[in-house]
């Protein structure tokens, strides 16, 4: 059974970090790739992050570049999300997702957007930057 198990959300005060995992079953990270999608209370779903195993190419949505990182250990077959300089507007529940390979050609922000289509929604973990 494919799983997608999320954790390391929690409270945290602007300016802070976390960093979150999400631990694939079922699959190897290989083929696939894996996204970050959040959606903050009254507001739409976002895409916030990809990577591919094809190539390890990295995706982020322009509000985080520069403060989130993301990064995959195939040994723990898990993906993780660094996110440094926090702000309030990261507040909302971050899902990790499924997609398929390969990437179309287009730009960075449609290929995180595509994030929204992506499978295997898991549980999400709540993300609050509050002071």
């Amino acid at each position: 059974q494919v799983q997608l198990v999320v954790s390391g959300g929690g409270l945290v005060q602007p300016g802070g970090s976390l960093r979150l995992s999400c631990a694939a079953s079922g699959f190897t990270l290989d083929h696939s790739v894996i996204g970050w999608v959040r959606q903050a209370p009254g507001k739409e779903r976002e895409g916030v992050s990809c990577i591919s195993s094809s190539d390890d190419s990295t995706y982020y949505t322009y509000s985080v570049k520069g403060r989130f990182t993301i990064s995959r250990d195939n040994a723990k077959n898990t993906v993780y999300l660094q996110m440094n300089s926090l702000k309030p507007e990261d507040t909302a529940v971050y899902y990790c997702v499924r997609g398929p390979l390969p990437l179309p050609k287009v730009t960075e922000q449609e290929i995180v957007n595509l994030t929204l289509g992506f499978g295997n929604w898991g549980r999400g973990t709540q993300v609050t930057v509050s002071s």
